[in-house]
């Protein structure tokens, strides 16, 4: 166990006055660098991880099926070859602490992303993209998620590097638009002109300014020698006339982003109770989790510091959240699919492959980056932004403990969300889009009940960062041969915050036209993305359906030589799968919610169900209703089969929302 002194204090109670967010007095934001979510958690029990048992499809090879939990590489001079991820066994090889950083720019970004096809990753991000690391090698992660609030659907904002996605963060958006000297791509701005920054500023309002107009304390902690460029209000003109002391500038931005303020004075400023009501804390590079200059055991030993400092004073500590996220995914896999607006699609009706009900204005590249043109590739203007791949986030809280999961859709712009519930102060910047489809991180907390959970336990990451800090540098790890088979997550579960997500799907075949209608259903209060994968075709784009609540849309879909085979995708794991052939356009099969479960039914003969992942069939008799209940975690997984009509097959697969089981 880790300072006794840290787990007594994470232990305290949170001071509940209301039972509401405005119990928080401190919102404190630690952004660490480059990892993906399943590079640090896919192997963990009761994440949507490795065992994902629908992760997306990817293209066929030699006739076989795969998703793309199995990679191709068409990168080697032997020919294409299949990989899946694989540990980086830190305990056998200590040097793979220290892995070398992979490719995590725009334009690779979008290569591996590939409008959502993501099943040739390492041709754009590198082989050792593919590693992970498990919990042996990770310990500290490992501990802090179990004991607090881990979420499992934080995506990146952008498919971009470290300063675009910090300017979601800190602003809410890349002016996107360019109205205000971006749109931002690329790390131009990371650093003051004087310091080697691109010269022309940014000009927008960032979110600290909104704070401080409105009379809200905010700080920087960070060491302006050593913060690894990683503060993105230095590109920005107000700031930057702060810190050069320009006739009429704000002196407050400077003394607040843009002077040297760090961990011992977060420490000083908790003891005293002096600690502003948001705050920004910027590792040095050592501590950033950066691969190259850092590591995951280094990366931990700093935010155990900052731990130490925030349960100095346990007063302080029963007031205040810790939210910890990560920028970007450096290159590292990740195999969930990124919620995003419709991608183009010239052959598409209107020209787009999906949808939106609610506006995309400034979610699209289509004006080139100065500043950052030489990140700029043709095939790229007019794609989506983001989201981009997950990355971990952990809520750190006496109001978030108990190990929970919480799986609403979140970026960067969430934490301003929260803030913004918090504190009152709106960020206009946030598009419609982003607003609509990424959450608050309120479902994280519980503020009524926060006092139930059991005492932390966090081991101590100081003895392999000082490990880590020895080693003579970068490494890159061996490949190792054979992998044809996606890794297994570790058995167990883990306690999920309720879902805010309440979708369904219907469909029907038109005996007329040779095709069937798609209808997607958003009973909930969150707008959803759907994610539409044609199995038949799986070179075409992925279609992207953007649903408001309370709200439906239909679909048109032509059958290909008289069959159709579609997997449809959402949040909280929501999975629908279509498949069949005109043959069997007579069999419908219902599939019905009540408060309790489900109704599944069918007149047709001949049909068999299977209830989770289990081998065993039932017979789904003709005219006889069965009824399906989500497990102790909400979820449910059903299929259904025909027995004269092997290429039918309808899977249901989701979690119900609270509401839906009437608790």
């Amino acid at each position: 166990m880790m300072f006794p002194e840290i787990v007594r204090a994470l232990s305290i109670p949170a001071r509940v006055r209301t039972g509401t967010i405005k119990d928080v007095e401190h919102v404190v934001i630690l952004m660490q660098e480059n990892r993906s979510f399943d590079h640090y958690f896919g192997r963990m029990p009761g994440v949507r991880g490795f065992s994902d048992p629908y992760p997306a499809p990817a293209r066929a090879i030699a006739g076989t099926g795969r998703s793309v939990l199995i990679q191709l590489d068409g990168t080697d001079p032997q020919g294409p070859r299949l990989i899946s991820p694989f540990h980086l066994n830190t305990r056998q090889s200590f040097e793979y602490m220290r892995v070398e950083e992979t490719p995590h720019s725009w334009p690779d970004a979008q290569a591996a992303w590939d409008h959502g096809r993501m099943d040739r990753w390492p041709e754009a991000k590198h082989l050792h993209a593919m590693g992970y690391f498990d919990r042996s090698d990770i310990p500290f992660q490992y501990a802090l998620a179990e004991a607090f609030t881990l979420c499992d659907a934080y995506h990146c904002s952008i498919q971009s590097s470290t300063n675009p996605n910090r300017l979601f963060l800190w602003s809410g958006t890349n002016d996107g638009l360019a109205h205000h000297g971006g749109p931002a791509l690329g790390n131009s701005h990371d650093n003051l002109p004087q310091h080697g920054g691109h010269q022309v500023p940014y000009t927008w309002t960032t979110y600290v300014e909104r704070l401080q107009a409105a009379g809200i304390e905010w700080a920087v902690y960070q060491d302006m020698d050593d913060n690894f460029t990683d503060n993105p209000l230095v590109g920005f003109k107000a700031f930057r006339d702060a810190a050069n002391g320009v006739p009429g500038s704000n002196p407050e931005l400077r003394k607040r982003a843009l002077t040297t303020r760090g961990l011992d004075q977060l420490k000083a400023d908790v003891q005293n109770d002096r600690l502003p009501a948001v705050s920004y804390v910027i590792a040095t590079a050592e501590g950033s989790e950066h691969p190259g200059p850092s590591s995951p055991a280094q990366g931990a030993a700093y935010t155990a510091k900052v731990l130490q400092a925030l349960t100095g004073n346990p007063e302080v500590w029963a007031r205040t959240v810790l939210l910890i996220m990560f920028d970007e995914n450096d290159g590292f896999f990740d195999h969930v699919p990124p919620p995003a607006p419709p991608s183009r699609d010239p052959s598409a009706p209107h020209g787009l492959a999906g949808l939106s009900q609610v506006s995309t204005e400034g979610e699209y590249h289509r004006v080139r980056s100065e500043a950052d043109a030489y990140l700029e590739k043709a095939e790229y203007l007019g794609c989506p932004y983001g989201l981009g791949a997950r990355v971990p986030a952990y809520v750190v809280s006496p109001w978030s403990r108990g190990g929970y999961v919480n799986s609403e859709v979140l970026d960067h712009t969430s934490v301003i969300r929260f803030l913004e519930a918090r504190f009152g102060v709106r960020e206009p910047n946030i598009s419609p889009w982003r607003r609509a489809v990424c959450g608050d991180l309120l479902n994280a907390f519980d503020f009524a009940n926060p006092n139930a959970a059991s005492l932390p336990v966090l081991p101590d990451p100081e003895p392999d960062a000082r490990r880590a800090a020895a080693l003579p540098g970068r490494t890159i790890p061996a490949i190792p041969a054979g992998l044809k088979q996606p890794p297994r997550q570790a058995p167990g579960s883990r306690r999920h915050r309720p879902c805010l997500y309440d979708l369904d799907l219907g469909w029907r075949l038109e005996k007329e036209g040779g095709g069937m209608k798609l209808v997607f259903h958003n009973r909930g209060s969150r707008a959803a993305v759907f994610h539409v994968y044609d199995c038949l075709n799986l070179d075409a784009i992925p279609r992207r359906y953007t649903i408001l609540p309370q709200k439906d849309a239909e679909e048109g879909w032509l059958l290909k030589g008289g069959r159709y085979d579609l997997q449809i995708m959402g949040p909280e794991g929501f999975h629908r799968r279509l498949s069949g052939s005109a043959g069997s356009m007579a069999i419908e099969v219902s599939f019905e919610r009540t408060l309790q479960g489900f109704i599944l039914s069918s007149d047709s003969p001949g049909l068999f169900y299977q209830v989770g992942r289990a081998a065993t069939r039932s017979r789904l008799e003709a005219g006889q209703p069965v009824t399906i209940l989500p497990d102790d975690d909400r979820a449910y997984d059903v299929t259904v089969t025909a027995q004269e009509h092997p290429g039918f097959l309808r899977q249901f697969a989701g979690r119900t929302p609270e509401a839906f089981q009437g608790r």
